[in-house]
Order: C-alpha cells, then structure tokens, then sequence
C-alpha cells in the first residue's frame, strides 16, 4: 500500500505482541499466495547477556482479526553457536531472506556468520543457499526486481568493509556492485524505492589505540542509482542528511506513491552508538529516539514529521502494512528490550 510524508498518530497498532521482548532482530512483511505474515527472526533477550543472544523465530498471519504469533522452526546455522544478533532480512515473492549476524561467545569474542537461508512462513520451511562471500553483519539487505538483494558494508569479524556484495536468487550466487563511497560502517539504515537507494549514517572505526577500536559515529547520507541493465553498476553521490546528529540502529523504508511524495522514511536509532546491550561505548546508557525523518527524492530535502509515540532503537528493519509503519520489538529509552509492535500512521 502506498502511503504520504504526512502524519496522522503514533501509537502502538492493534496486533498482538511478540511472545517474548526482544532486539536487533531480523524482521520482515512477507506476501506469500495464502496470505500476509509478519516474521521477526533471532535476536537479543531480555537479559542482553550473552546467553540471551538466540536463533528463535516468530510469525504472525495478518488478517483483519490477527490471530496470535506462532513459533517458527529455529533459525539453523553452520556455526557452532546457534544464535546470531544483527541479521538482516529481505523479501522476495512468497519468501523471506535471511543474511549473516554474529554470534557472542561467553568470553565476548564474535563471530560473523556467513549463513544465507531463505525461509517461507507459509510451509514453516528454511533452505539454505549460497554463503556470502564475505560474511557481514549489521549491514543493510534491499530488494530489487524481485531477484537481486543487496547487502551494503557492514562489519566484518575485525572491522567495517565497504562492499556491496550482490546475491542473485534466481541463479543462487553472489557478485560484487560498485562499492559503498563512505566511511564503510555498521549499524546504517538505508531502503531503496525502484533503482534508488539511501544509505545514512552508521558507526565507523575512528582510530585504534592500544589495540582497542574506538567507534564513532558517520553522520552522512549516500544515494545510489542502480543502472538499468547492469544490476553489478551503482552511481554513488552524497545526499542531504537530516537535521541533528547521526542515529545508530534507525529503521528505514522507502515509499512510492502514483500521486504522491516518493522517497524514504527513517525513524528511531539512537544519537549515542552502543554495544548490543544498550551502553554507549562510551560507557553512557543510549538514549532511544522518537524521530521520523522523511527524504524526499524529487527534491532532494528532508523533512522531520511528528515524532512516534515510543522512543525506540536497536531495530533491523521498518515494515509498512495497511498505511502504517511498522517497528517490531527493539530497545526503549531505558535500553529496555521489548515485545511491542508500534506503529506511526500515516496518511494516503
């Protein structure tokens, strides 16, 4: 459904809870030919130690009476440690698509995950496909032409890379697209509308220092053009940002409307970048963000509509069902893991 840059209400939708709270989870509005299914796929738990990071998976059947979430089969892995944080996931017809994350060993050591699955919540059925090339996680996955998923810089066992790696589901592989022009970051939003997409923000290693990274914050904005006959060809070009400071974690989704404002939303994130237990690291708790953003393309500006009703953050993806704006579990401002879906209405 296409939906406008004006708002109407923020509030939390009429749709059930998740089961359980939890974060940087991988979610996903899938369209299969027996109905629509919300998915929300691993994550982080309540108590946001590292046996609180897990592989479970849950859908919810929309419909106009939605009935309750139902387990899914566990997320499998190749990995020794099951569950990941900081999948991304994409839609194709019928299916959803499930790229890397990372596991957290109790020793804190992690793991990028090189893992692929596509997963149909109509049959309840994973299978596995080509690995990515170079494992990333917390990176940003956009479909294009029903077929090709794109996966922009994200992190790397050791640090940020600057690849956008390019799976093809029709021929189950992988090349590479132009790379990412910015600082190669973790943490970004981005949604794509058509061949353009938008990639803001993100965290970058600013410097080593005694062997340790320090992490800021990239506050910047890059959209890119997909050429028409060569999916591997992206023109790059700095865009806008808007007004404030970069947010971590945000949620994006592009819009497109026959007699509207086409573009791309960004809501929530946090100012203040943060280890996946919500303390900055800087050693200051993370504050949560109300904000929505809208990028106009036609114009190339920005504009900040009313905030959402919940601060949130920690979030993988925004959803868009029935003209609202979907947030699926996250973090609170009391970097609190939750079960809400909340919603930001608005009009058509």
């Amino acid at each position: 459904m296409a939906f406008s840059a004006t708002a109407i209400a923020s509030q939390i939708v009429p749709l059930p809870p998740l089961p359980e709270p939890v974060a940087n989870n991988a979610v996903a509005l899938v369209s299969t030919k027996q109905g629509d299914y919300l998915v929300s796929m691993m994550g982080l738990g309540a108590a946001k130690n590292h046996t609180d990071v897990h592989n479970r998976g849950w859908q919810l059947t929309l419909s106009q009476k939605p009935d309750g979430w139902q387990r899914t089969p566990d997320v499998p892995s190749s990995l020794s440690l099951k569950g990941r944080l900081a999948s991304v996931a994409a839609t194709l017809p019928g299916e959803l698509l499930l790229f890397g994350g990372y596991t957290v060993a109790a020793d804190h050591s992690e793991i990028s995950t090189p893992d692929v699955y596509s997963y149909r919540p109509d049959i309840k059925q994973f299978e596995q496909l080509a690995d990515m090339p170079v494992p990333v996680d917390d990176s940003v996955a956009l479909s294009y032409q029903q077929r090709y998923i794109y996966l922009i810089s994200g992190w790397h066992n050791h640090g940020n890379v600057d690849l956008v790696q390019v799976y093809d589901r029709l021929n189950n592989r992988w090349f590479n697209a132009t790379p990412f022009p910015g600082e190669p970051v973790f943490g970004h939003a981005g949604a794509i509308v058509n061949n353009q997409l938008l990639i803001c923000d993100g965290v970058k290693v600013a410097a080593i220092v005694d062997g340790r990274r320090q992490y800021e914050a990239e506050r910047a904005c890059y959209l890119g053009q997909i050429d028409n006959e060569d999916p591997a060809k992206i023109s790059w070009q700095t865009a806008p940002h808007f007004a404030g400071k970069a947010r971590y974690r945000m949620a994006a989704i592009g819009s497109q409307q026959p007699q509207g404002k086409t573009g791309f939303y960004f809501v929530a994130g946090s100012e203040n970048p943060y280890n996946y237990n919500g303390t900055g690291y800087d050693g200051v708790a993370a504050p949560a963000s109300s904000r929505v953003d809208f990028f106009d393309l036609a114009s190339s500006d920005w504009q900040q509509l009313p905030a959402r009703s919940v601060a949130t953050m920690d979030h993988r993806g925004l959803l868009e069902w029935q003209g609202q704006l979907l947030t699926i579990g996250g973090m609170n401002d009391k970097q609190q893991v939750i079960d809400k879906i909340i919603r930001y209405e608005v009009a058509n």
